[in-house]
């Protein structure tokens, strides 16, 4: 179900739902077939931190057809209130619809929720692990009563259900893969019995598997190859593109996509720490901070307060939100996606953090780093600014305090522990196998630009198309900072239209305008030769501006944008190529002024303050 449905109230329903019957196209399985192993297989295990593992319960219309003791959705809810357990969440990960009806349960005021994963040889995909820890998440967070639990089950309860509670115990209690693979054994004997399984968990949190970890024989109730579900189940193509790119590009997609509802508490959550209020009828855009183009006039801006400055990467803008069970990259469109990685708190002994960061909320950018004699790629997000560490906000907080924090906080841990597991033989967490690195990204003094401009740039490893300039006393300003100001190399100056083919086969440039598409009448646009118009309509175009040719130059599509640039912001844009602040202009006023008093009395005292903390650091 996607967001737009969501929010309308509707809800798909398969209608064979809570009939237990199976569609035409299935007619030729017998529907009341035992899955193989069933009888013989255990009913439940242990509680496992309020959750059950189970095999599947069958409903009333199977009775006839096991030969020996049933168990029914109606037994479960005895069984388990005999043992002191009230049930309030059934999760089934089974891949058909023809064991139950849903009633059973719902008309015991037990919730129920449909994972579909396929069995056999399919571990379960990333987008289903994390609605089923959305789902325990909520459940836990809602239930009135500390005695109800979740009822989890896949077939047999074993190797879908372990691999889904697995998951939920490395990161709700923060313990290795082992040590969840163990306990959920040690609840529901043997375990996960399948090899993929295990080595899939080891590889999702980039922990090495000690050979001392053995995957468990086939149970003997389970005889036959492991069916599972294929008998009357509706399978379902796996959608995941397995054939990857060689070459990386800015617009490769990241991470996992996460459900809905959870996507709008965090959304919230970054509201929050930003100290933005609710944003007004749920319609919650990408908060981030944005420069605006530099011109004759907020130029002065330079000479009113102390700047630093830093190079602008021509990557991908992402804010990160930090949480106990994961990381998440949030683009521009305020969407957010799921990427495994490790960021430790500060600690003291030097050999294992005691804790994660939680609620950790940051500003960046994704680049990729071509080495120019191999040619080899490395995706690395450069991480600017910093506007909460664990739950504590920090926006009002002056920049180069947030800048400092950021290093203390969140690199520097993240850098020691993976300094000691590189020495180690038999590292606990591999940071090697993250889907990219981490760095904080530099800002150096105003006196510094030429030097930025001529050395630094020119020897970067990605592309870049002009400067940053960053005020060291402003706090974080969400949206746009007319403080925050952006120069680009002339050439490179450019606005993001949404292009459109109209029916006569017009070509279409508009803006946005209070919510609103604007034509921008009387203007053309021309493509690069790789670039098919036909398949950028529709699409929001990174344009530069043909000065000579009176045109605008389609540079790249934006696919990380779902809308065109401000009226406002482009006309900030078009003053800025008006006004054609060149490179020989612009060192030329950095020159007069980093001579004013105000910089050349703070430049002295933070040169100083860099060498003794380079110093301290060598000693």
């Amino acid at each position: 179900m996607d967001g737009e449905e969501r929010s309308l109230g509707l809800k798909r329903k398969n209608p064979y739902q809570d009939s237990g019957f199976q569609s035409r196209d299935h007619q030729a399985f017998d529907r009341h077939m035992l899955p193989e192993g069933w009888v013989g297989c255990p009913a439940y295990g242990e509680e496992i931190s309020c959750i059950i593992p189970s095999k599947v319960p069958l409903g009333e219309s199977f009775k006839d057809h096991i030969r020996g003791e049933t168990y029914t959705p109606k037994q479960v809810i005895h069984q388990q209130r005999l043992l002191g357990r009230e049930l309030g969440l059934v999760i089934d990960l089974t891949n058909t619809t023809r064991y139950y009806p849903v009633s059973d349960w719902t008309k015991e005021g037990i919730r129920h929720v449909k994972i579909q994963c396929r069995g056999r040889d399919s571990v379960p995909d990333n987008v289903a692990v994390d609605k089923f820890l959305y789902e325990v998440s909520q459940f836990f967070s809602h239930r009135a009563d500390p005695t109800e639990c979740i009822l989890v089950h896949c077939t047999h309860g074993h190797n879908r259900t372990g691999f889904m509670i697995v998951h939920f115990l490395v990161r709700n209690e923060s313990i290795s893969v082992t040590e969840a693979i163990n306990k959920f054994a040690k609840a529901r004997h043997p375990g996960i019995y399948k090899q993929d399984y295990i080595d899939e968990l080891y590889m999702f949190y980039h922990e090495r598997k000690p050979e001392s970890v053995v995957c468990p024989q086939t149970p003997e109730w389970k005889r036959c190859s492991d069916l599972d579900d294929k008998a009357g189940a509706v399978m379902y193509q796996d959608n995941e593109n397995h054939v990857r790119n060689e070459a990386m590009t800015i617009d490769d997609v990241l991470g996992e996509p996460i459900p809905f509802d959870q996507q709008k508490t965090m959304r919230e959550a970054c509201y929050h720490a930003l100290k933005l209020g609710a944003g007004g009828r749920g319609n919650l855009q990408f908060p981030g901070s944005h420069p605006v183009s530099l011109n004759r006039d907020n130029q002065q801006l330079l000479r009113q307060r102390y700047y630093y400055a830093t190079w602008k990467a021509d990557g991908t803008r992402y804010m990160m939100l930090i949480t106990w069970d994961g990381c998440y990259l949030i683009d521009r469109k305020f969407c957010f996606r799921r990427v495994q990685m490790r960021f430790p708190c500060k600690f003291s002994n030097k050999v294992i953090p005691e804790k994660t960061h939680h609620f950790t909320l940051l500003d960046g950018e994704m680049i990729i780093d071509t080495d120019p004699n191999t040619h080899k790629q490395e995706r690395r997000y450069l991480i600017y600014d910093v506007m909460a560490i664990n739950q504590l906000s920090l926006t009002e907080l002056p920049f180069h305090e947030r800048w400092k924090m950021l290093e203390k906080e969140v690199i520097e841990p993240r850098n020691m522990e993976r300094d000691t597991l590189s020495k180690s033989p038999e590292p606990y967490y591999r940071y090697d196998l993250e889907p990219f690195s981490v760095r904080r990204k530099g800002f150096w003094l105003l006196s510094t630009v030429t030097k930025l401009l001529r050395k630094f740039i020119p020897g970067l490893s990605h592309a870049s198309d002009g400067l940053i300039f960053q005020g060291w006393d402003d706090p974080y300003v969400p949206r746009t900072h007319e403080g925050l100001l952006k120069w680009k190399f002339p050439e490179m100056n450019s606005v993001d239209f949404l292009f459109e083919l109209g029916v006569d086969g017009r070509e279409l440039l508009f803006l946005n305008e209070r919510g609103k598409k604007k034509l921008m009448g009387g203007y053309r646009v021309v493509f690069k030769d790789e670039l098919n118009p036909a398949l950028c309509s529709g699409k929001i175009i990174e344009c530069s501006w043909d000065a000579e040719g009176n045109v605008w130059v389609c540079m790249r599509t934006r696919p990380d944008k779902s809308t065109p640039n401000e009226f406002n912001t482009y006309k900030k844009v078009m003053r800025s190529i008006k006004d054609n602040i060149t490179e020989e202009v612009l060192l030329k006023e950095i020159d007069q002024i980093v001579r004013l008093p105000m910089y050349a009395d703070r430049i002295r005292n933070d040169i100083k303050a860099h060498e003794h903390n380079s110093s301290s650091r060598r000693r």
